[in-house]
Protein backbone atom coordinates (compact mmCIF):
# COMPACT_ATOMS: atom_id res chain seq x y z
CA UNK A 1 0.00 0.00 0.00
CA UNK A 2 1.42 3.38 -1.23
CA UNK A 3 1.51 5.98 1.76
CA UNK A 4 3.09 8.58 0.14
CA UNK A 5 1.51 11.87 0.40
CA UNK A 6 0.27 12.58 -3.43
CA UNK A 7 0.91 16.50 -4.70
CA UNK A 8 0.22 18.01 -8.03
CA UNK A 9 2.41 20.49 -9.92
CA UNK A 10 0.81 22.01 -13.15
CA UNK A 11 3.22 23.45 -15.41
CA UNK A 12 6.81 22.39 -15.49
CA UNK A 13 8.85 25.53 -16.13
CA UNK A 14 11.62 26.74 -14.01
CA UNK A 15 9.65 26.62 -10.80
CA UNK A 16 7.69 23.74 -11.74
CA UNK A 17 10.69 21.42 -11.88
CA UNK A 18 12.23 22.71 -8.80
CA UNK A 19 9.16 22.66 -7.00
CA UNK A 20 8.70 18.97 -8.02
CA UNK A 21 12.25 17.79 -7.49
CA UNK A 22 11.92 19.37 -3.89
CA UNK A 23 8.79 17.72 -3.00
CA UNK A 24 9.69 14.32 -4.24
CA UNK A 25 12.79 14.98 -2.31
CA UNK A 26 10.94 14.99 0.72
CA UNK A 27 9.50 11.79 0.00
CA UNK A 28 6.08 12.85 -1.80
CA UNK A 29 4.87 11.21 -4.99
CA UNK A 30 4.84 14.00 -7.59
CA UNK A 31 3.48 14.48 -10.43
CA UNK A 32 4.71 16.81 -13.44
CA UNK A 33 1.74 18.25 -15.79
CA UNK A 34 3.45 20.29 -18.65
CA UNK A 35 0.82 21.44 -21.75
CA UNK A 36 3.76 21.43 -24.45
CA UNK A 37 5.47 18.27 -25.76
CA UNK A 38 8.67 19.30 -23.30
CA UNK A 39 9.70 20.32 -19.57
CA UNK A 40 11.36 23.61 -19.67
CA UNK A 41 11.09 24.63 -23.00
CA UNK A 42 11.94 28.45 -22.05
CA UNK A 43 14.71 27.94 -19.97
CA UNK A 44 16.59 27.38 -23.83
CA UNK A 45 16.04 30.63 -24.68
CA UNK A 46 17.19 32.64 -21.13
CA UNK A 47 20.15 34.45 -21.18
CA UNK A 48 20.01 34.72 -24.86
CA UNK A 49 20.89 30.41 -24.79
CA UNK A 50 23.12 31.02 -21.99
CA UNK A 51 20.73 30.68 -18.53
CA UNK A 52 21.95 33.70 -16.14
CA UNK A 53 20.87 31.59 -13.13
CA UNK A 54 21.21 34.12 -10.57
CA UNK A 55 23.16 37.08 -9.48
CA UNK A 56 25.61 36.98 -6.62
CA UNK A 57 24.73 41.11 -6.27
CA UNK A 58 21.28 39.90 -4.76
CA UNK A 59 18.82 42.53 -3.76
CA UNK A 60 14.83 42.35 -2.92
CA UNK A 61 15.22 46.04 -4.58
CA UNK A 62 15.67 44.26 -7.56
CA UNK A 63 12.12 43.15 -7.78
CA UNK A 64 8.56 44.64 -8.21
CA UNK A 65 6.55 43.32 -5.42
CA UNK A 66 3.63 44.46 -3.03
CA UNK A 67 4.85 42.82 -0.04
CA UNK A 68 8.83 43.20 0.37
CA UNK A 69 9.01 42.15 3.67
CA UNK A 70 7.32 38.78 3.10
CA UNK A 71 9.55 38.47 -0.30
CA UNK A 72 12.96 39.33 2.03
CA UNK A 73 11.58 36.69 3.96
CA UNK A 74 11.23 34.30 1.18
CA UNK A 75 14.82 34.76 -0.26
CA UNK A 76 16.00 34.09 3.19
CA UNK A 77 14.51 30.40 2.88
CA UNK A 78 16.03 29.85 -0.10
CA UNK A 79 18.93 32.65 -1.26
CA UNK A 80 20.92 32.89 -4.18
CA UNK A 81 23.93 30.57 -2.70
CA UNK A 82 21.18 28.03 -2.01
CA UNK A 83 20.20 28.07 -5.51
CA UNK A 84 23.95 27.37 -6.43
CA UNK A 85 24.50 24.64 -3.86
CA UNK A 86 21.22 23.14 -5.26
CA UNK A 87 22.37 23.56 -9.29
CA UNK A 88 26.06 21.98 -7.94
CA UNK A 89 24.36 19.37 -6.39
CA UNK A 90 22.88 17.60 -9.42
CA UNK A 91 25.63 18.46 -11.24
CA UNK A 92 26.10 21.55 -12.70
CA UNK A 93 29.34 23.22 -13.19
CA UNK A 94 28.13 26.94 -12.32
CA UNK A 95 30.59 30.33 -13.34
CA UNK A 96 30.95 33.51 -11.42
CA UNK A 97 30.80 36.01 -14.68
CA UNK A 98 30.86 39.74 -12.98
CA UNK A 99 28.28 38.16 -9.89
CA UNK A 100 26.16 37.04 -12.91
CA UNK A 101 25.83 33.07 -12.49
CA UNK A 102 25.84 30.81 -15.41
CA UNK A 103 26.19 26.87 -16.57
CA UNK A 104 30.54 26.96 -17.31
CA UNK A 105 29.22 25.51 -20.57
CA UNK A 106 27.08 28.51 -20.88
CA UNK A 107 24.72 26.71 -22.66
CA UNK A 108 20.90 26.61 -21.31
CA UNK A 109 20.37 23.13 -22.21
CA UNK A 110 22.62 22.22 -19.68
CA UNK A 111 20.34 23.74 -16.97
CA UNK A 112 17.79 22.42 -18.46
CA UNK A 113 19.17 19.06 -19.02
CA UNK A 114 20.80 18.13 -14.87
CA UNK A 115 17.18 19.44 -14.34
CA UNK A 116 14.77 16.93 -16.01
CA UNK A 117 17.66 13.68 -15.23
CA UNK A 118 16.99 14.83 -11.90
CA UNK A 119 13.03 14.51 -12.13
CA UNK A 120 13.76 10.71 -13.92
CA UNK A 121 16.49 9.95 -10.68
CA UNK A 122 13.58 11.46 -8.30
CA UNK A 123 11.22 9.11 -9.87
CA UNK A 124 8.74 12.16 -10.71
CA UNK A 125 6.38 11.10 -12.92
CA UNK A 126 5.84 13.74 -15.94
CA UNK A 127 3.08 14.19 -17.83
CA UNK A 128 3.52 16.24 -21.09
CA UNK A 129 1.10 16.91 -23.52
CA UNK A 130 -1.60 17.46 -20.90
CA UNK A 131 -3.10 20.81 -19.88
CA UNK A 132 -4.85 21.11 -16.72
CA UNK A 133 -8.09 23.21 -17.47
CA UNK A 134 -10.26 22.61 -14.41
CA UNK A 135 -9.11 21.98 -11.01
CA UNK A 136 -11.51 21.61 -7.48
CA UNK A 137 -10.87 21.44 -4.41
CA UNK A 138 -13.11 18.44 -2.02
CA UNK A 139 -13.63 19.77 1.41
CA UNK A 140 -14.55 16.62 2.40
CA UNK A 141 -11.81 14.40 1.11
CA UNK A 142 -9.23 16.92 1.61
CA UNK A 143 -8.40 16.90 -2.37
CA UNK A 144 -8.25 18.11 -4.90
CA UNK A 145 -9.29 16.90 -8.77
CA UNK A 146 -8.07 18.12 -11.40
CA UNK A 147 -9.16 17.73 -14.85
CA UNK A 148 -7.20 17.52 -18.58
CA UNK A 149 -8.07 19.01 -21.71
CA UNK A 150 -9.43 15.52 -22.47
CA UNK A 151 -11.65 15.02 -19.47
CA UNK A 152 -9.52 12.58 -17.09
CA UNK A 153 -9.67 13.37 -13.88
CA UNK A 154 -7.15 12.80 -11.11
CA UNK A 155 -6.94 13.44 -7.17
CA UNK A 156 -4.18 14.70 -5.46
CA UNK A 157 -3.84 15.88 -1.58
CA UNK A 158 -1.96 18.83 -2.26
CA UNK A 159 -1.34 21.21 -5.61
CA UNK A 160 1.32 23.27 -6.67
CA UNK A 161 0.57 25.99 -9.39
CA UNK A 162 3.66 26.72 -11.87
CA UNK A 163 1.90 27.20 -14.90
CA UNK A 164 4.22 30.61 -15.78
CA UNK A 165 2.84 33.56 -17.59
CA UNK A 166 2.16 34.69 -21.62
CA UNK A 167 5.53 36.41 -21.53
CA UNK A 168 7.27 35.28 -24.85
CA UNK A 169 4.05 33.08 -26.41
CA UNK A 170 1.80 33.11 -28.75
CA UNK A 171 -1.14 35.16 -28.29
CA UNK A 172 -3.62 33.47 -25.86
CA UNK A 173 -0.93 31.01 -24.61
CA UNK A 174 -0.12 31.30 -20.95
CA UNK A 175 -3.15 32.16 -19.54
CA UNK A 176 -3.82 28.55 -17.94
CA UNK A 177 -2.69 29.03 -14.34
CA UNK A 178 -4.32 32.20 -13.73
CA UNK A 179 -7.78 30.60 -15.01
CA UNK A 180 -6.90 28.34 -12.56
CA UNK A 181 -5.96 30.50 -9.92
CA UNK A 182 -9.33 32.72 -10.00
CA UNK A 183 -11.63 29.21 -10.16
CA UNK A 184 -10.21 28.84 -6.53
CA UNK A 185 -11.30 31.91 -5.61
CA UNK A 186 -8.17 34.14 -6.28
CA UNK A 187 -7.78 37.72 -7.45
CA UNK A 188 -5.38 38.26 -10.52
CA UNK A 189 -4.16 41.38 -10.93
CA UNK A 190 -3.83 42.67 -14.38
CA UNK A 191 -1.11 41.18 -16.39
CA UNK A 192 1.03 43.38 -18.22
CA UNK A 193 4.13 42.68 -20.36
CA UNK A 194 7.57 43.36 -18.47
CA UNK A 195 10.85 43.60 -19.50
CA UNK A 196 9.92 44.96 -23.57
CA UNK A 197 10.49 47.96 -25.87
CA UNK A 198 8.99 51.19 -25.49
CA UNK A 199 7.04 52.13 -28.26
CA UNK A 200 6.87 55.67 -29.81
CA UNK A 201 5.14 57.76 -32.33
CA UNK A 202 8.55 60.56 -32.64
CA UNK A 203 9.18 60.83 -36.18
CA UNK A 204 12.65 61.29 -35.87
CA UNK A 205 12.90 57.37 -35.11
CA UNK A 206 13.39 56.07 -38.21
CA UNK A 207 16.44 58.41 -38.81
CA UNK A 208 17.89 56.69 -35.19
CA UNK A 209 16.97 52.94 -36.00
CA UNK A 210 20.37 50.78 -35.08
CA UNK A 211 21.72 53.01 -33.03
CA UNK A 212 23.45 51.73 -30.31
CA UNK A 213 24.64 54.00 -27.41
CA UNK A 214 25.13 53.96 -23.61
CA UNK A 215 22.96 56.58 -22.10
CA UNK A 216 21.20 57.79 -18.93
CA UNK A 217 17.49 57.70 -19.11
CA UNK A 218 14.60 59.21 -16.62
CA UNK A 219 11.20 57.82 -16.65
CA UNK A 220 8.83 60.14 -16.46
CA UNK A 221 4.71 59.30 -15.27
CA UNK A 222 2.66 62.45 -15.37
CA UNK A 223 5.85 65.04 -15.49
CA UNK A 224 6.95 63.05 -12.03
CA UNK A 225 10.17 60.79 -12.15
CA UNK A 226 9.29 57.20 -11.31
CA UNK A 227 12.73 55.75 -12.21
CA UNK A 228 16.09 55.97 -13.83
CA UNK A 229 18.56 53.52 -15.30
CA UNK A 230 21.40 53.90 -17.23
CA UNK A 231 23.14 51.34 -19.65
CA UNK A 232 23.15 50.81 -23.47
CA UNK A 233 20.22 52.24 -24.96
CA UNK A 234 18.94 50.93 -28.52
CA UNK A 235 16.86 52.84 -30.43
CA UNK A 236 14.28 50.93 -33.28
CA UNK A 237 12.37 51.93 -36.15
CA UNK A 238 9.31 52.18 -33.17
CA UNK A 239 10.84 52.95 -30.45
CA UNK A 240 13.63 52.86 -27.71
CA UNK A 241 15.03 49.14 -26.95
CA UNK A 242 18.15 47.63 -24.17
CA UNK A 243 18.24 46.64 -20.94
CA UNK A 244 17.72 50.17 -19.08
CA UNK A 245 14.45 50.50 -21.30
CA UNK A 246 13.49 46.82 -19.65
CA UNK A 247 14.16 47.70 -16.01
CA UNK A 248 11.27 50.05 -16.43
CA UNK A 249 8.97 48.69 -18.72
CA UNK A 250 6.61 47.78 -17.01
CA UNK A 251 6.02 51.02 -14.91
CA UNK A 252 5.37 52.49 -18.15
CA UNK A 253 2.83 49.71 -19.39
CA UNK A 254 0.97 50.08 -16.28
CA UNK A 255 1.06 53.93 -16.60
CA UNK A 256 -0.14 53.72 -20.12
CA UNK A 257 -2.80 51.15 -19.27
CA UNK A 258 -4.02 53.92 -16.86
CA UNK A 259 -3.96 56.44 -19.47
CA UNK A 260 -0.93 58.69 -17.74
CA UNK A 261 1.20 60.76 -19.44
CA UNK A 262 4.80 58.86 -19.96
CA UNK A 263 7.98 60.11 -21.35
CA UNK A 264 11.58 59.43 -21.34
CA UNK A 265 14.33 61.82 -21.18
CA UNK A 266 17.73 61.03 -22.27
CA UNK A 267 21.10 61.80 -21.34
CA UNK A 268 23.53 60.78 -23.77
CA UNK A 269 26.24 62.59 -21.47
CA UNK A 270 25.52 60.55 -18.14
CA UNK A 271 29.42 60.05 -16.79
CA UNK A 272 29.76 64.39 -17.04
CA UNK A 273 29.13 66.08 -14.14
CA UNK A 274 27.28 69.20 -14.62
CA UNK A 275 29.98 71.76 -14.26
CA UNK A 276 32.26 69.45 -16.30
CA UNK A 277 30.29 69.27 -19.08
CA UNK A 278 29.35 72.86 -19.31
CA UNK A 279 33.68 73.71 -19.10
CA UNK A 280 33.92 70.86 -21.94
CA UNK A 281 31.24 72.60 -24.08
CA UNK A 282 32.59 75.76 -23.54
CA UNK A 283 36.39 75.10 -24.33
CA UNK A 284 35.38 73.07 -27.32
CA UNK A 285 33.39 76.05 -28.19
CA UNK A 286 36.88 78.63 -27.84
CA UNK A 287 39.06 76.00 -30.31
CA UNK A 288 36.34 75.20 -32.69
CA UNK A 289 34.48 78.34 -33.84
CA UNK A 290 35.64 78.18 -37.26
CA UNK A 291 34.46 74.83 -37.74
CA UNK A 292 30.59 73.72 -38.92
CA UNK A 293 28.56 72.96 -36.58
CA UNK A 294 28.26 69.25 -37.99
CA UNK A 295 31.92 69.30 -37.68
CA UNK A 296 31.64 70.64 -33.95
CA UNK A 297 29.78 67.53 -33.13
CA UNK A 298 31.77 65.40 -34.69
CA UNK A 299 32.64 62.70 -32.10
CA UNK A 300 30.89 63.61 -29.10
CA UNK A 301 28.36 60.57 -29.76
CA UNK A 302 26.80 59.22 -32.64
CA UNK A 303 26.39 60.86 -35.97
CA UNK A 304 22.75 59.83 -36.85
CA UNK A 305 22.24 61.22 -33.21
CA UNK A 306 24.24 64.42 -34.14
CA UNK A 307 21.87 64.76 -37.35
CA UNK A 308 18.85 64.65 -35.35
CA UNK A 309 19.61 66.92 -32.53
CA UNK A 310 20.86 69.77 -35.54
CA UNK A 311 17.41 69.38 -37.50
CA UNK A 312 15.32 69.33 -33.87
CA UNK A 313 17.28 72.61 -32.61
CA UNK A 314 16.54 73.83 -36.27
CA UNK A 315 19.80 74.66 -37.23
CA UNK A 316 21.60 73.71 -40.61
CA UNK A 317 24.54 71.40 -40.43
CA UNK A 318 27.24 73.75 -42.69
CA UNK A 319 26.00 76.87 -40.07
CA UNK A 320 29.29 78.18 -38.50
CA UNK A 321 29.84 77.55 -35.03
CA UNK A 322 30.86 80.91 -34.44
CA UNK A 323 27.98 82.93 -36.96
CA UNK A 324 25.90 80.32 -34.49
CA UNK A 325 27.15 81.61 -31.24
CA UNK A 326 27.77 80.65 -28.31
CA UNK A 327 24.02 80.43 -26.67
CA UNK A 328 22.48 79.10 -29.76
CA UNK A 329 25.53 76.25 -29.71
CA UNK A 330 24.79 75.87 -25.66
CA UNK A 331 21.14 75.58 -26.53
CA UNK A 332 22.13 72.32 -28.86
CA UNK A 333 24.20 70.84 -26.41
CA UNK A 334 21.69 70.54 -23.33
CA UNK A 335 20.07 68.93 -25.90
CA UNK A 336 21.83 65.91 -25.35
CA UNK A 337 21.05 66.10 -21.64
CA UNK A 338 17.59 66.46 -21.33
CA UNK A 339 16.24 65.01 -24.94
CA UNK A 340 12.42 63.89 -24.63
CA UNK A 341 10.99 61.06 -26.12
CA UNK A 342 7.36 60.49 -25.92
CA UNK A 343 6.19 56.92 -25.08
CA UNK A 344 2.87 55.63 -26.61
CA UNK A 345 2.80 51.95 -25.76
CA UNK A 346 4.73 49.04 -25.10
CA UNK A 347 5.17 46.11 -27.30
CA UNK A 348 2.67 42.92 -26.94
CA UNK A 349 3.45 40.55 -24.39
CA UNK A 350 4.93 37.95 -26.85
CA UNK A 351 7.88 40.37 -27.02
CA UNK A 352 8.26 40.14 -23.38
CA UNK A 353 10.63 38.65 -21.28
CA UNK A 354 8.85 38.41 -18.16
CA UNK A 355 4.91 39.21 -17.12
CA UNK A 356 4.42 42.25 -14.43
CA UNK A 357 1.20 40.79 -12.72
CA UNK A 358 -1.03 37.54 -11.47
CA UNK A 359 -2.28 35.68 -8.67
CA UNK A 360 -2.74 38.62 -5.59
CA UNK A 361 1.23 37.98 -3.98
CA UNK A 362 -1.16 38.94 -0.50
CA UNK A 363 -3.06 35.69 -0.69
CA UNK A 364 -0.42 33.78 -0.29
CA UNK A 365 1.53 33.18 3.13
CA UNK A 366 5.46 32.88 3.45
CA UNK A 367 5.44 29.08 3.24
CA UNK A 368 3.26 30.25 -1.03
CA UNK A 369 0.47 28.30 0.41
CA UNK A 370 -2.57 30.09 -0.46
CA UNK A 371 -4.60 31.80 2.11
CA UNK A 372 -7.83 31.09 0.88
CA UNK A 373 -7.74 27.31 -0.42
CA UNK A 374 -5.77 24.98 1.88
CA UNK A 375 -3.31 22.80 0.51
CA UNK A 376 -2.97 24.64 -2.47
CA UNK A 377 0.52 26.45 -3.46
CA UNK A 378 1.81 28.82 -5.93
CA UNK A 379 5.24 29.26 -7.47
CA UNK A 380 7.28 31.40 -10.18
CA UNK A 381 5.97 33.99 -12.50
CA UNK A 382 2.34 32.89 -12.13
CA UNK A 383 2.56 35.10 -8.84
CA UNK A 384 2.39 39.31 -9.02
CA UNK A 385 6.52 38.98 -8.51
CA UNK A 386 8.75 39.97 -11.66
CA UNK A 387 12.26 40.98 -11.20
CA UNK A 388 14.71 42.74 -13.48
CA UNK A 389 17.12 41.63 -15.92
CA UNK A 390 20.39 39.99 -14.52
CA UNK A 391 18.81 36.65 -13.36
CA UNK A 392 16.40 38.05 -10.54
CA UNK A 393 13.78 36.25 -12.29
CA UNK A 394 15.39 32.81 -12.90
CA UNK A 395 16.41 33.13 -8.71
CA UNK A 396 12.58 33.51 -8.29
CA UNK A 397 11.84 30.63 -9.76
CA UNK A 398 14.00 28.74 -8.13
CA UNK A 399 13.23 29.99 -4.33
CA UNK A 400 9.65 30.40 -5.15
CA UNK A 401 9.98 26.33 -6.11
CA UNK A 402 11.79 25.19 -3.60
CA UNK A 403 9.30 26.97 -0.61
CA UNK A 404 5.99 25.19 -2.82
CA UNK A 405 7.59 22.25 -3.15
CA UNK A 406 9.07 21.62 0.40
CA UNK A 407 5.96 23.06 1.84
CA UNK A 408 3.56 21.08 0.13
CA UNK A 409 5.56 18.15 1.20
CA UNK A 410 4.89 18.76 4.81
CA UNK A 411 5.50 16.53 7.28
CA UNK A 412 9.01 15.09 6.13
CA UNK A 413 11.83 16.01 8.10
CA UNK A 414 15.54 16.05 7.38
CA UNK A 415 16.06 12.65 7.31
CA UNK A 416 13.82 11.77 5.18
CA UNK A 417 14.89 13.89 2.38
CA UNK A 418 17.62 14.10 -0.46
CA UNK A 419 19.44 17.28 -1.38
CA UNK A 420 21.83 18.24 1.27
CA UNK A 421 21.91 21.16 3.12
CA UNK A 422 19.07 22.78 0.96
CA UNK A 423 16.94 20.48 2.53
CA UNK A 424 16.00 22.26 6.01
CA UNK A 425 12.72 21.71 8.14
CA UNK A 426 10.32 24.38 8.15
CA UNK A 427 11.37 25.92 11.34
CA UNK A 428 14.75 26.09 10.47
CA UNK A 429 14.35 28.14 8.03
CA UNK A 430 11.63 30.23 9.93
CA UNK A 431 13.95 30.64 13.03
CA UNK A 432 17.20 31.80 10.06
CA UNK A 433 14.58 34.67 9.20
Amino acid sequence: MNNKLKIAVVGAGASGMVAALTAAGYGAEVTLFEKKDRVGKKILSTGNGKCNLGNLNFSTEQYYCRDKKKLHKMFCLFSVWDSLSFFESIGLMVKNKNDYLYPRSEQASAVLDVLRMELIRRKVHIATETEITKAVYCKDGKCFRLTDFMGKTCSFQKVIIACGSPASLKQGDGLGGYKLAKELGHTIRQIMPGLVQLRSDERFLKALSGVRVQAGIHLLVNEREEDYEAGELQFTDYGISGIPVFQFSRIAAYALNEKKNVKVIIDFFPEQEEKCFTVLCRLRYESQAGKSIEEYLTGTTNKKINMVMIKQAGLKPGTKVEEAGWPVIWKLMRQYRTFVIHISGVNPMENAQVCAGGVDFGQVNVNLESEIVKGLYFAGEVLDVDGKCGGYNLQWAWTSGYIAGRNAAEGFTEKNTEGGKNQKTVSKDKEKC
